[in-house]
């Protein structure tokens, strides 16, 4: 019996393994739990007692190229602060919509460049933000590391409050040009093009 084919991408975890499994390309096996290395379709198939496990690759140029990958550049939304670090949704990568979003993490010392223990997480980022950041490393399964230490890095969308488009005023301020009340940022200097 052959099952529907899954769609899995590097990291994911798909069984635990045991002696009646039988790993095809695109699978390894670490501390006993069965984890994709390819992006693709898995495809398992029952024979008896037997199971047969593989990573069926996908052929399409859109879908690998949009994996992130270190010293990427990513666009992504804040989803929480704590004082520690900003996790966040990655959206896209190098320009290139995600067909799934991945989570990212970035660490408070990986906020700026420069006074990295004067950093306060809170008047950086707040949940909603659209930030625009480095990938460090791929980290464990749940989650990339991400770096805004770079000019070019940090908030390039948010809003007020109430709602406003938030416009920047300086590297660490944005203002609501609705109440002219300001608020903390990590900004980017973005560069047209």
């Amino acid at each position: 019996m052959v099952t529907a084919p899954k769609k899995v991408v590097p990291g994911d975890q798909i069984c635990k393994y045991d002696e009646n499994c039988v790993l095809g390309g695109g699978l390894h096996v670490h501390q006993g739990i069965v984890y994709s290395t390819l992006l693709g379709f898995l495809k398992t198939e029952q024979k008896g007692e037997v199971k047969e496990i593989s990573v069926e690759r996908v052929n399409s140029d859109i879908t690998l190229t949009a994996l992130p990958k270190s010293n990427d550049i990513i666009t992504c939304k804040v989803v929480s602060v704590n004082p520690r670090q900003v996790k966040v949704l990655i959206l896209s990568v190098q320009g290139k919509r995600l067909p799934q979003h991945f989570r990212g993490i970035i660490k408070k010392e990986d906020i700026r460049a420069k006074e990295k223990d004067s950093v306060i997480v809170y008047k950086c980022y707040r949940p909603g933000d659209l930030v625009l950041a480095r990938v460090i490393s791929i980290g464990d399964a749940a989650s990339y590391f991400l770096s805004t230490a770079e000019n070019e890095l940090g908030v390039v969308f948010s809003q007020s409050s109430e709602g406003v488009s938030m416009v920047p005023v300086s590297w660490c301020e944005m203002k609501c040009p609705q109440t002219n009340t300001m608020e903390y940022r990590k900004v980017a200097k973005v560069i047209a093009r």
